[in-house]
């Protein structure tokens, strides 16, 4: 007979990851109890916490242009939830991160490139097939100097760990519900929590790209499936905030580097 679960609560079960792929880097942090429990009601104001910062960042980005004054939304984005978790378990919520090392750049390095193999073959996919809408943030830079392109890099620091926060938040929450509530397997759980939670982040890109529901779906939650695979692998969030900086970083500056090209030919 299997263990019964309080819907508020979450126990500690003997089961663990058996694949390589959810073992590499031991296992995730609270969905099982350990290394403490985050019950659903501690959850839902996490997750409160995460749609609150994500306003922060909309909101101050509409209402100034100013490069320097945009940087404050950026770390309020990542700042607000984190600040949010280590008040709920103060002792344990650097559990989202590993050590840093060598090794966990090289990672950043590798799963930046499966990011953008992957990104792009989606991408030339669905732009054959059904059209796709161009990222406005290249439009914008593409008559910046460097200072103001530096500022905007520097922005992007903060601001994409607060899109990593923004999806392995929700990721552990449904975790913790699949697996705990719903006594689903630890596979299974993993998986669902994984596609909901890069639907969410693509579905969230649809002003991005002109309400483009294909290429937000896609292409974008393409690219988050792998950079959230990244964080599944090695449960450590510096490696996949370290491959979604240098892909955005990567992807920009190509943009910008052949728009300049043509108007130089031109």
């Amino acid at each position: 007979m299997p263990p019964q679960w309080n819907v508020m609560t979450v126990e500690p079960i003997a089961e663990r990851p058996s694949s390589a792929a959810e073992s590499k880097g031991g296992d995730f942090p609270f969905y099982n109890g350990e290394p403490t429990t985050i019950d659903g009601k501690q959850w839902w104001a996490v997750l409160g916490l995460v749609v609150l910062a994500f306003g922060v960042l909309v909101v101050g980005s509409l209402l100034t242009p100013n490069p320097f004054l945009l940087l404050a939304p950026a770390v309020l984005f990542v700042a607000i939830p984190l600040y949010g978790l280590a008040r709920i378990t103060p002792q344990h919520w650097r559990q989202l991160f590993r050590p840093f090392s060598g090794r966990v750049v090289l990672s950043m390095v590798g799963y930046t490139f499966l990011t953008m193999g992957l990104s792009l073959a989606i991408g030339l996919i669905v732009l054959v097939t059904y059209g796709a809408n161009p990222n406005p943030v290249i439009t914008i830079l593409q008559d910046s100097n460097y200072f103001e392109l530096s500022l905007f890099l520097l922005r992007t620091l903060p601001q994409l760990m607060g899109e990593e926060v923004l999806t392995i938040l929700p990721f552990l929450a449904l975790l913790t519900y699949f697996y705990s509530h719903l006594k689903w397997s630890h596979k299974r759980a993993v998986l669902v929590a994984w596609l909901l939670s890069s639907l969410w982040f693509g579905l969230l890109h649809l002003p991005t790209y002109q309400g483009n529901l294909v290429q937000s779906i896609f292409v974008v939650g393409g690219a988050r499936m792998v950079l959230t695979f990244a964080y599944i692998r090695t449960k450590n969030l510096w490696v996949s905030t370290g491959a979604h900086i240098l892909y955005d970083w990567i992807l920009i500056l190509t943009a910008l580097a052949l728009l300049n090209l043509e108007q130089s030919i031109q």
